[in-house]
């Protein structure tokens, strides 16, 4: 059997996964003027889901990784947000949940797969994060921890994944296919996700 490269997979997960990214790129559409009940609705969306698919991952993953998972995780932040939210007198949504798995299975190599997706939101966050405080006045601990996530650190977590992405996945054709499909099926499921929340 031969192998690629190990640049291959982030390679292949870009590519397999960009019409979809640009899907729910669109029905977010987090950079357009915002009212504070979309960001609710929005927040509560990614809230359900994280919550969901933070221990389906953590249960997936090998013991010696389910530490360094577990300083990951970004539902609490989603969490924080929506206390705040509501202190603000905002009415009171139904918990968003999640609309269909994320994982078709729970190899590593998949699981690497569903964690690109949620790892590279955490990066187009730090985009965000200004937008909230210029034009709601939210800001890292006042409704916008989401998306604030872990501020500076970010990027190096960013690195850090696709360091260990590559490492733990390799190159194999085969892993690298169930990557891809794994990451393809997380999109999909945020979008099933949002969809309803947003209509």
């Amino acid at each position: 059997m031969t192998s690629t490269p190990p640049e291959a997979l982030l390679a292949e997960l870009r590519s397999s996964t960009r019409p979809l990214h640009d899907d729910i790129e669109r029905l977010l559409a987090l950079e357009e003027p915002m009212e504070l009940g979309r960001y609710q609705a929005i927040i509560g969306g990614f809230h359900g889901f994280l919550s969901q698919w933070e221990k389906d991952l953590f249960a997936a993953l090998p013991p010696s990784l389910q530490g360094w998972f577990a300083e990951r995780r970004r539902a609490r932040f989603a969490a924080d947000d929506l206390s705040y939210l509501a202190s603000l007198g905002l009415p009171a949504r139904r918990p968003a949940q999640p609309a269909q798995p994320a994982l078709p299975d729970t190899g590593l190599a998949s699981v690497f797969g569903s964690m690109y997706v949620i790892e590279g939101s955490a990066l187009g966050g730090q985009v965000i994060t200004p937008k909230l405080q210029r034009e709601m006045g939210l800001e890292p601990g006042r409704g916008a921890s989401y998306f604030h996530g872990y501020g500076s650190r970010t990027g190096a977590m960013w690195r850090e994944f696709r360091q260990k992405a590559v490492a733990e996945v390799g190159s194999e054709p085969a892993h690298l296919r169930a990557a891809s499909a794994a990451a393809r099926a997380t999109f999909s499921a945020l979008i099933a996700t949002f969809r309803p929340l947003l209509a």
